[in-house]
């Protein structure tokens, strides 16, 4: 049995690709909303990820071995932005895209020919290969988001956000652990409505603790793309008001999401 989940991964990487090649040059250096990061910067953060996922599927020891160093430098106070600068500064939009390209292009081709159930090396414990490629899923449409909101442009959501919803559900004990928090004695339920109209349910349909609301507005929550009061989600308070206020679906330290009204931008079209 093959990684399927690979062949979403592809079409997610192949979507913001094509929105790039759209990107003028003034474009590819404006800021947006995530750290003043470009849509160059932006890119960077994928080729660079998308490059140790490539050695950690074929040189999983040397991976390893690599990743030590990188949380190191990281631990020593030195940032991503400065790290992808510093490996692909030498490349203009349209170089780094192609180059973005190549590399994405053979991971996801590569993950594709793993069963789910392979387990790969990644910045903490051991992952499936098709959790391994959810979680780049997962990257690619949260930074992806950026440059959608750099070009003041809506993005038509997909199917592909079940896999990033899934994400943000399994996340939610580790939301509250990761900070020192006690996780609460409870299974929430999530119902979300599906760009199709259907619904995607996780959780205890019976608890009183629960959210609804649209799949792309709780991935813009989970991925920190929007604060949950930009949103139309509806929630109970509580456990799941908690959650949602810090909800992290990405691996790594705390982080904290945009203020409320930062990252409602008005579309172009």
């Amino acid at each position: 049995m093959k990684n399927d989940t690979a062949l979403d991964l592809l079409a997610e990487y192949r979507e913001l690709a094509a929105l790039c090649d759209t990107l003028t040059a003034a474009q590819w250096r404006a800021p947006s909303a995530f750290y003043d990061w470009t849509p160059w910067d932006e890119i960077a953060h994928l080729c660079y990820f998308d490059e140790t996922a490539l050695q950690a599927v074929r040189e999983p020891e040397r991976f390893v071995s690599e990743a030590a160093a990188l949380n190191a430098r990281i631990s020593g106070g030195a940032e991503f932005s400065a790290i992808q600068r510093e490996t692909f500064g030498q490349l203009d939009g349209p170089a780094l895209l192609a180059l973005w390209r190549e590399r994405h292009e053979a991971l996801a081709h590569e993950l594709s020919l793993l069963a789910p159930t392979a387990r790969l090396p990644w910045y903490g414990p051991l992952m499936s290969a098709r959790s391994f490629a959810s979680a780049r899923l997962m990257e690619t449409w949260a930074h992806g988001q950026d440059v959608w909101d750099v070009m003041r442009r809506r993005r038509p959501p997909t199917a592909r956000l079940k896999h990033i919803a899934h994400l943000g559900f399994t996340t939610f004990g580790w939301t509250f652990a990761n900070r020192r928090q006690p996780v609460p004695e409870i299974v929430p339920h999530v119902a979300l409505r599906a760009p199709d109209g259907s619904i995607w349910e996780w959780g205890d349909a019976g608890s009183p603790h629960r959210v609804s609301g649209t799949a792309e507005d709780f991935c813009l929550l989970v991925t920190q793309r929007r604060h949950v009061h930009d949103t139309s989600l509806e929630y109970t308070d509580g456990p799941v008001s908690d959650w949602l206020h810090m909800a992290q679906c990405f691996a790594g330290p705390p982080a904290e999401g945009p203020k409320p009204g930062v990252r409602q931008l008005a579309y172009a079209g």
